[in-house]
């Protein structure tokens, strides 16, 4: 589907727009979901089209908080930190409320997908990464794998052969944007985004 290869294709910019930690990875986001909302309504997979609208909120959101945060990094984009222990207790909290919550949803009404759990798991952990990439939190990487591992065998057997592709890609680009994280939060100060996280 032409939908699905575009919209995953800015999704990929939008990622090694995000592991540069240039602002312009939000439109990018936003861009990709509200295409793959089309894509994900013709495979009758209701988690993804919910979690395409989700990216599109929780984009603009980012945008908005690393409009905020950019000034404090000396290069104008984002400083970056790992969370706190009360920060990883809250999205991992979060992250399995919103996956059985979303998950009942599912199982309740059959219709709006046909792997309820599967689709639950992704459409919850990606708010949980983008809301932990938008605080600029190292973690983000982190939930980006733990994604992928349900989001390819999904996107293969739903017929996105490309979305699966991409999920691979996202998987190498994870891996180098989370080294790049880490290593800098060896020379950035962790008040350093103090100014995004009101």
């Amino acid at each position: 589907m032409w939908s699905d290869m575009i919209g995953n294709t800015i999704g990929l910019i939008a990622l090694a727009l995000g592991w540069r930690r240039s602002i312009l990875t939000w439109p990018a986001q936003l861009l990709s979901g509200l295409i793959l909302v089309g894509a994900y309504a013709s495979a009758h997979l209701s988690g993804g089209v919910g979690k395409q609208l989700l990216v599109i909120g929780v984009a603009a959101w980012g945008w908005w908080q690393w409009n905020r945060g950019r000034r404090q990094a000396q290069d104008g984009s984002i400083a970056v930190r790992f969370a706190t222990w009360t920060e990883r207790g809250l999205l991992l909290a979060g992250a399995t409320v919103g996956t059985l919550a979303v998950g009942g949803l599912f199982t309740l009404y059959p219709s709006l997908s046909w792997s309820p759990w599967a689709d639950a798991y992704i459409f919850v952990g990606t708010l949980v990464a983008m809301i932990a990439q938008a605080r600029g939190l190292v973690e983000f990487w982190f939930a980006w794998l733990l994604v992928d591992l349900v989001g390819v065998p999904l996107a293969f057997n739903s017929g996105l052969a490309f979305s699966g592709l991409v999920y691979v890609i996202y998987f190498a680009l994870v891996v180098w944007g989370m080294r790049d994280w880490w290593l800098r939060t060896r020379t950035t100060p962790d008040t350093a985004l103090e100014g995004a996280h009101a």
